[in-house]
């Protein structure tokens, strides 16, 4: 849909504004912000209630306001940005998903789904061309649409090409796919939490098992992460019991063959995203929620928390410096230290 319903917000640079960008900041928004992300050129883009999508350049935030076609403001949770565009998703029915060119001012609604089941949790690309998004299950398989065309279109892989799947997942933080070169993982939870696993863009699947806590209605995978062909973690656990520490992060040292728990009964507990720092060996690994935020510096041996500071999602710049983390209300710089 051209011209999908938008606004400006320009915050002005003020002088704490123009300062580096490894310098700690945080900025107030009327939205709650789980999708974040860190565009290819060092961009910052984000996605959240009140269909606010913000776009941070240049040392200052511009924020539109998305319409869905019957005047709303949907509730984004998913964001993706290539070089040529950026993306967003919505959750619930109708679910929309919106493209905007970077050499244009406009959103177009360039996919729909009106199943009154569509719940989508997660939007990841490939490259400028391929891209992927997933959500929870129509039918007896996940819902995973993908595009090859640079996100003009969408099209629903068919349930005969997609493992059954009776769970679903959560949409806390943009994290429950993760990419590295042509593969890709999903995970899942609920009723059961596992990871989807595709070696060619989507175009084949298999699942595995994971021993994560799993069969509640809040339990299982939140959040997914990789860090090279081998080492990927994976992290959520028991939302209505927070401090459950037992099972509720799990790793792989064989490029998601297998999972076995990490460090079960010690370290944080529930956390709703989990991601590598760039440049760091796989040594270095953040876990943020509503808990605090969690760091280790030993690839998830030990931890240590900063409880007072809450965020459902984390992204880092690529040279690994600094971590982008957004809430509710809020989006915040952080300098990483080694």
């Amino acid at each position: 849909m051209r011209g999908a319903g938008f606004c400006w917000v320009v915050l002005a640079c003020v002088a704490v504004g123009c300062a580096p960008e490894t310098s700690p900041q945080q900025w107030d928004f009327d939205s709650s912000i789980r999708a974040l992300t860190v565009a290819p050129n060092g961009d910052v883009w984000w996605a959240g209630s009140s269909g606010l999508v913000g776009h941070h350049a240049n040392g200052a935030w511009n924020v539109d306001t998305l319409r869905s076609p019957d005047g709303g403001t949907p509730a984004f949770r998913s964001i993706a940005v290539t070089e040529d565009a950026a993306f967003a998703l919505s959750i619930a029915s109708p679910a929309l998903l919106y493209r905007k060119p970077h050499s244009d001012d406009h959103w177009d609604l360039v996919y729909t789904n009106t199943d009154s089941l569509a719940f989508f949790d997660s939007m990841h690309f490939w490259d400028n061309r391929e891209g992927i998004a997933m959500g929870d299950p129509l039918g007896e398989c996940l819902s995973v649409v993908i595009t090859r065309d640079g996100g003009a279109t969408w099209s629903m892989v068919s349930c005969e090409d997609l493992p059954p799947a009776e769970e679903a997942a959560f949409a806390a933080s943009n994290g429950n796919i993760a990419l590295l070169g042509d593969e890709v993982w999903i995970a899942s939870g609920g009723v059961a939490s596992r990871i989807f696993r595709s070696p060619d863009r989507g175009r084949t699947w298999e699942v595995v098992e994971t021993p994560i806590v799993q069969g509640g209605t809040m339990t299982g995978l939140f959040s997914v992460a990789r860090c090279n062909e081998a080492t990927g973690m994976g992290w959520g656990g028991n939302w209505e019991a927070m401090d459950d520490n037992a099972a509720n992060k799990i790793a792989t040292t064989d490029g998601g063959e297998t999972w076995e728990l990490l460090t079960p009964g010690a370290g944080p507990g529930y956390r709703s995203c989990v991601q590598y720092v760039p440049h760091s060996d796989c040594q270095s690994v953040w876990a943020v929620g509503i808990p605090g935020i969690s760091r280790s510096i030993d690839g998830g041996a030990t931890w240590t928390t900063e409880a007072d500071s809450n965020f459902y999602t984390v992204r880092f710049t690529p040279d690994g410096q600094t971590a982008w983390l957004a809430g509710r209300g809020k989006v915040a710089r952080r300098p990483v230290q080694r």
